[in-house]
């Protein structure tokens, strides 16, 4: 089968543009330069407040649109070089989650930057999710609620508990964690309730396996490189933000 590659994705409707215009955004947003010189970032999400030190713009247009640096395209160079402190309130208590936060990140780059973007596909190098030989070993979820995702790191290792998730949405957590966005080509359907645990960068004497280790010797499942339309960014306008 042929694919159209770069492909230009159509307008946006007066409806969609209204839709957008109702986002979610912050309620109050501070963005100050920050000239440490620092390699070191920090991020944190509290109920009802976002912070961050010594992220650049990449970082923002990533958590807004759910994507990874290589699917942003037409970027200056100042993007990802600029560095910058960001402290916003969003006017909920809620602990919002990534995905929840996404149109506020969105807004807050149209408003203060003036982002202007377009959709393209491009083929690109992925893994595909899939179930390895010896079948899948994940429980099911049972009963209702949200799904949700605790991710922590210390020791050499990376922990990662999930409830009530589908496969499509631990693809996504897992591709934050790898340079390729990671595609479900399991099949499986419905929530589960899972823990995974493995070691991000594996030594030879580590007592942790890899990512890809784990994912079979605990999940049942695997990961394999393929090729797949992936969709990127296309940046047509976008201005350093006037301090506040």
């Amino acid at each position: 089968m042929t694919r159209r590659l770069w492909a230009r994705a159509p307008s946006l409707s007066l409806l969609a543009l209204c839709a957008l215009a109702q986002s979610p955004s912050f309620e109050v947003a501070s963005i100050k330069v920050n000239n440490s010189g620092s390699g070191e970032t920090s991020e944190r999400t509290t109920p009802g407040r976002v912070t961050a030190v010594n992220i650049n713009i990449s970082s923002l247009m990533q958590q807004a649109f759910g994507i990874k640096e290589f699917q942003i395209s037409g970027a200056p160079a100042w993007v990802v070089g600029d560095r910058y402190d960001f402290n916003a309130t969003t006017g909920t208590s809620k602990d919002l989650s990534d995905t929840e936060l996404e149109p506020y990140f969105e807004s807050l780059l149209a408003e203060r930057f003036q982002l202007k973007y377009h959709r393209e596909t491009k083929e690109m190098r992925v893994y595909a999710l899939g179930v390895a030989k010896t079948g899948a070993r994940l429980t099911a979820h049972a009963g209702g609620g949200d799904s949700s995702n605790g991710i922590s790191n210390g020791q050499g290792k990376t922990s990662l508990k999930s409830t009530n998730v589908s496969m499509k949405a631990f693809a996504g957590t897992l591709g934050r964690r790898l340079d390729r966005m990671i595609i479900d080509d399991t099949g499986l359907a419905g929530g589960y309730d899972l823990t995974l645990e493995w070691a991000p960068n594996p030594s030879p004497d580590s007592n942790e396996p890899s990512l890809f280790t784990a994912l079979q010797e605990q999940l049942g499942l695997k990961l394999e490189s393929t090729k797949a339309p992936v969709e990127i960014i296309v940046i047509d306008n976008i201005e350093r933000p006037s301090e506040n």
